[in-house]
């Protein structure tokens, strides 16, 4: 396996996510952010951010498909969400929890990160997302 994910002793629990990832392999996939956005670039759930999220994992599996990849491959992800708030986490994961089976997001997830921004490059996407991962 190239790829091992662990949360060392004495980091913060409960989280849903390894606080720790390595990667053995020599051929590294990076996917660009994702958004919500169908492949003829129409917007998707606009105003929701659980079926952004969705739809962005949804891309973001395309990107690691393409590469040969699946979200077991990944070793890091990145979210970054338009006027975050705490008040809005239950939203984000029931977006993720949507498509955590259809697309093999493993539990826990690889290290994550969520970063709150004031806008992304459009007014209506609220969250994009970044995969790291590494293969053979």
């Amino acid at each position: 396996m190239t790829v091992q994910l662990f949360t060392p002793e004495g980091m913060m629990q409960p989280v849903p996510y390894h606080h720790v990832a390595t990667g053995t392999g020599t051929r590294h996939v990076h996917v660009a952010g994702q958004i919500a956005r169908d492949a003829e670039a129409n917007p998707v759930a606009t105003g929701d951010l659980t079926g952004q999220v969705a739809q962005a994992l949804r891309n973001t599996a395309r990107g690691l498909a393409g590469a040969g990849a699946g979200f077991t491959d990944v070793v890091r992800l990145r979210f970054f969400v338009t006027h975050w708030s705490p008040e809005r986490m239950d939203d984000f994961m029931a977006g993720v929890e949507r498509v955590a089976d259809e697309l093999g997001i493993p539990q826990p997830w690889p290290p994550v990160s969520l970063i709150g921004v004031d806008y992304l490059f459009e007014p209506d996407v609220l969250v994009e997302v970044e995969a790291f991962a590494v293969l053979d």
